[in-house]
């Protein structure tokens, strides 16, 4: 990361580099091209190889499904199925909806999970230690007021929000298989 350049140091500072000349253009202190591409401090690097790790397997998974599976086809095997039960029927029929809102409830419990990782990311920063690169920082946060009671409060209120919504819908009934 760039060192803070203004009056609000909690913005991103995100370098604007123009490759004009090529790999052998202008470049920041630390920041270095391999084959055109601006890395800084190899922190994009070891992305580029995740998502890199991550096409390899899923590719390599596709292929080999489809060069190892089964190969059985049929009209049964080619039917559609949602969620158990025929969808190809009389559309004023009745139908259960419990299957929908459970799935429904699982993505809302999921997206919420995400909200937990920056916060968990954050949290152990706000007691950074003299010399850690997040001790400007974690000092700024906690000027500001926001120190590690306010990031603790605010993730037990976020958590008793998810409770009120669980205990609402296991109240409704909504888990109930009968």
């Amino acid at each position: 990361m760039l060192p803070c350049l203004g009056t609000g140091c909690l913005k991103w500072q995100v370098p604007v580099v123009s490759l004009q000349n090529g790999a052998g253009g202008p470049k920041l202190p630390g920041m270095s091209t391999i084959d055109g591409l601006l890395l800084g401090d190899a922190e994009y690097a070891s992305i580029a190889v995740l998502i890199l790790a991550a096409a390899v397997v899923t590719l390599g998974i596709l292929l080999a499904s489809h060069l190892i599976g089964p190969k059985r086809r049929g009209p049964v095997k080619d039917s559609v199925y949602e969620s158990g039960m025929e969808p190809i029927s009389d559309a004023r029929r009745k139908f259960n909806v419990r299957f929908y809102i459970v799935a429904m409830l699982f993505l809302l419990f999921d997206v919420e999970i995400v909200f937990f990782y920056p916060w968990a990311a954050l949290f152990p920063r706000l007691n950074a230690e003299a010399g850690s690169p997040h001790q400007a920082w974690a000092e700024e946060m906690v000027a500001g007021g926001f120190g590690v009671g306010f990031f603790l409060v605010e993730m037990l209120i976020f958590i008793a929000i998810l409770l009120v919504g669980y205990i609402y819908a296991l109240r409704k009934g909504v888990f109930r298989w009968d």
